[in-house]
């Protein structure tokens, strides 16, 4: 019987590299370096993981460095004059004041502006268990995300001083499915309310449940391992409303500082 033949070593390295470039998924070339340690060896020296990679993730080919920042995000809204896909994003915002009650307020290190409260608010709910998404683009398309920071909010113009918060917190980094403004059916999506959320964005990174205290405070949620956010954009999940207000009777969700 013949003896196998090393395909790499027969067909030579500039053919075998054109061939193995044809792999689309990690979970192939995981598995092509698992066959022996020279054909591991060719792939680390080939450059195929990185190859692959950047056919994958083309935002990384414009990372030259690293820098540390801090509060580095916007939100996901616009001025009206522009598209109307992330326009309509503010419907996944739920607030009724929505200018009053935006999730840019999050963003403000101050707790009063102009003489006012600065927060963002659900929309009343009577089930406590329906959740709110915030979504936010961060500034750079490529970074390393260790920890996330958010305070719910307290409503100290009330007597009673309820606390806003959520049961729980989760958070995903991704980046949207289709640059914005291409395609019509990125906007129907978007037009389609908050359950386009999902479709409008490919998340590939979702952490564990975080429990929220109910208290007046910047609370650190520290993630499992650091992170790689390439797309730039940033989702909390806030699961699971804790106070009812007394004026309505219904569930919200507020926020002072993400």
């Amino acid at each position: 019987m013949e003896a196998c033949r090393d395909f790499i070593q027969w067909l030579g390295p500039d053919i075998a590299i054109k061939i193995l470039t044809c792999l689309e998924d990690p979970s192939d070339l995981v598995r092509l370096c698992s066959v022996s340690g020279s054909w591991r060896q060719f792939g680390i020296e080939n450059g195929l993981s990185k190859q692959l990679c950047l056919r994958m993730f083309p935002e990384i080919s414009s990372a030259s460095h690293v820098l540390e920042i801090k509060n580095m995000i916007e939100p996901v809204e616009v001025d009206p004059q522009n598209s109307i896909e992330w326009e309509s994003m503010k419907r996944d915002l739920g607030t009724d004041h929505y200018r009053l009650e935006s999730i840019q307020n999050t963003l403000e290190s101050r707790d009063t502006v102009e003489g006012r409260a600065s927060y963002w608010s659900s929309e009343g709910e009577s089930d406590p268990t329906v959740p709110e998404t915030l979504v936010y683009k961060l500034i750079a398309k490529l970074c390393v995300i260790t920890e996330i920071h958010v305070q719910p909010f307290q409503a100290y113009f009330r007597h009673d001083l309820p606390i806003y918060s959520a049961k729980a917190v989760r958070f995903r980094t991704g980046h949207p499915r289709l640059p914005i403004g291409v395609g019509s059916d990125s906007r129907d999506e978007f037009e389609a309310g908050h359950e386009s959320t999902d479709n409008a964005f490919i998340w590939t990174y979702t952490s564990p449940q975080f429990p929220m205290a109910q208290e007046n405070r910047l609370q650190k949620f520290k993630l499992p391992e650091p992170v790689l956010c390439i797309g730039g954009i940033l989702q909390i999940e806030l699961l699971g409303r804790v106070t009812r207000d007394s004026i309505d009777d219904l569930y919200y969700i507020c926020i002072s500082h993400v």
